[in-house]
C-alpha cells in the first residue's frame, strides 16, 4: 500500500483489514478514513510530520486548528496524556462514548496536532473498528472528520470517497449512526470546563462528578 493520487483504497471491518492493514497503512504515513460512533474520521500517526502534513493539506485546514484523538481504551490514553484525577473519573463514567477530554499531551504527539498548544483532545469511542485501529497502530490516532474544512461531516462512507478524492483508504462499515458530536470537556484541573456541547449534555457529566464539582463553561 502506497500513497497515491489515484482511488481509494477499501477495506472492510474485519479484524484482518482494520488491525492488519489499515494499521499498517497508518503506520506508513497514509491518510485513512474510519467510522466512528458518531461520524467518519480520518486517521494519521499524530507522531508523524508528514502524515499530519499531509492532512491539513487534505482537509485544507487552517494551520492552527488542533486535531483531535481516539484511543483504543484508557491505558492507551494514560500513555499519551496526563490523565488527571478529574479525567480519571470522568473516563469510568463515559467511555467509550462520545465524551471527548482536553488533557495535557505527550511532547511526542506533532505540535500542529496540539494547534501550538499543550494540550489534546481525546476519547475513547463507542465503536469497536476505531478502537480495533488505534489497538493495532499501538497508540492513538488523529480523529478529524472525514470532510473538507468548511463542509459537513458525514456518516456515509461513499460520501467520504466522493468528498476526498485523494484519500489514501477507506475501512468502509457502512452508514454510521450520525448525529451531534461529541461533548468537549476540559480536564486538565480540579473542575470540568465545558468546551463544546454535544450528544452527552453538560449537565449529565456534572451529575456524574456528584453535587460538589464547581462547573466552568468556556
Amino acid at each position: 500500500m502506497s500513497m497515491s493520487e489515484g482511488p481509494v483504497t477499501r477495506l472492510t471491518a474485519s479484524p484482518a483489514d482494520v488491525e492488519v492493514k489499515a494499521a499498517d497503512a497508518v503506520r506508513q504515513g497514509l491518510v485513512i478514513a474510519y467510522p466512528t460512533d458518531t461520524l467518519y474520521g480520518l486517521a494519521v500517526d499524530p507522531t508523524n510530520s508528514d502524515a499530519v502534513a499531509r492532512l491539513f493539506a487534505l482537509k485544507g485546514r487552517a494551520p492552527d486548528q488542533a486535531i483531535p484523538l481516539i484511543a483504543a481504551d484508557v491505558d492507551q490514553v494514560r500513555a499519551w496524556t496526563r490523565l488527571t484525577p478529574l479525567a480519571e473519573r470522568l473516563a469510568r463514567a463515559f467511555w467509550p462514548g462520545p465524551l471527548t477530554l482536553v488533557l495535557e499531551a505527550s511532547r511526542e504527539i506533532d505540535p500542529r496536532v496540539l494547534g501550538r498548544r499543550r494540550t489534546v483532545a481525546i476519547r475513547v469511542p463507542d465503536q469497536e473498528v476505531a478502537r480495533a485501529l488505534a489497538a493495532g497502530v499501538g497508540a492513538p490516532v488523529t480523529s478529524t472528520s472525514a470532510n473538507p474544512s468548511g463542509r459537513s461531516p458525514t456518516a456515509d462512507p461513499d460520501e467520504v470517497v466522493a468528498a476526498l478524492p485523494a484519500l489514501d483508504v477507506l475501512i468502509d462499515d457502512g452508514l454510521t449512526r450520525g448525529g451531534a458530536p461529541s461533548t468537549i470537556v476540559d480536564a486538565t484541573g480540579d473542575q470540568p470546563v465545558l468546551i463544546r456541547a454535544g450528544v452527552i449534555a453538560w449537565e449529565r457529566v456534572l451529575e456524574s462528578l456528584g453535587p460538589a464539582s464547581t462547573p466552568a463553561v468556556s
